[in-house]
């Protein structure tokens, strides 16, 4: 057995279920340092293993992704100005959980119609993830949009005025993940995601309305500052 700090390590014994555990640290102080238009910045001191570590991370609304598929297994993507990386990224559509008390579930069906004119019939969950822990709390949960139909179309502005719609097979869009082709992250997960679920006869999907643990542990754990 090794250790790493105070944690021992085995690679022989059995970890059960492999699984993110969230844990509930005292938490000395925490607050706003400092507010944008969208997001904050959010200073917290909390007690580790008997120390006070103190860190800063934006402090996110959390978001929604759709991977909508047809019946002959293509996926919708979209190509959109995205100007802190100062590319047009292939995507999928996707938006931000900042209205108050939204469903994400409504949220997704939302972000579907107003960014590609879409409805879906069939809603599951594909993935949750979290984007970049180390610096922000922002969880994604992507939804399997299927049974597709149109919508009336939606008058789109500022970066999303010139959105570029292509379907495109879902091998081929793995083809992209792995070349490296492209990179944005609910996309690649999006695609690895339903790849494997694919591969299993979409068993690993889950219900629309599935648990969001890591959504609700973000939202219990802001403070007023």
């Amino acid at each position: 057995m090794t250790s790493t700090g105070s944690f021992p390590v085995s690679e022989s014994e059995p970890v059960g279920i492999l699984a993110d555990e969230h844990i509930a640290l005292p938490i000395v102080s925490s607050e706003v340092v400092f507010t944008g238009a969208i997001w904050d910045v959010r200073r917290e001191t909390f007690d580790y293993n008997g120390d006070q570590i103190t860190r800063e991370f934006v402090d996110h609304t959390g978001a929604v992704a759709v991977l909508a598929i047809d019946d002959e297994d293509r996926i919708l993507l979209i190509k959109q100005y995205r100007h802190p990386v100062r590319s047009r990224e292939w995507e999928i559509p996707a938006g931000l959980l900042d209205v108050a008390d939204e469903d994400p579930l409504e949220a997704a069906k939302r972000e579907l119609a107003e960014e590609v004119d879409l409805a879906a019939a069939s809603w599951s969950v594909l993935s949750d993830y979290v984007t970049t822990p180390g610096g922000n709390n922002e969880a994604i949960r992507v939804y399997l949009a299927r049974q597709l139909s149109d919508t009336e179309a939606f008058a789109r502005e500022d970066e999303e005025a010139d959105i570029e719609k292509r379907w495109v097979p879902l091998d081929e869009a793995l083809d992209a993940v792995v070349g490296r082709r492209i990179q944005n992250p609910s996309l690649v997960v999006a695609v690895y995601a339903a790849s494997v679920a694919r591969s299993r006869g979409w068993s690993t999907l889950g219900p629309e309305d599935a648990p969001w643990p890591q959504r609700e542990v973000v939202r219990s754990s802001r403070q007023p500052s």
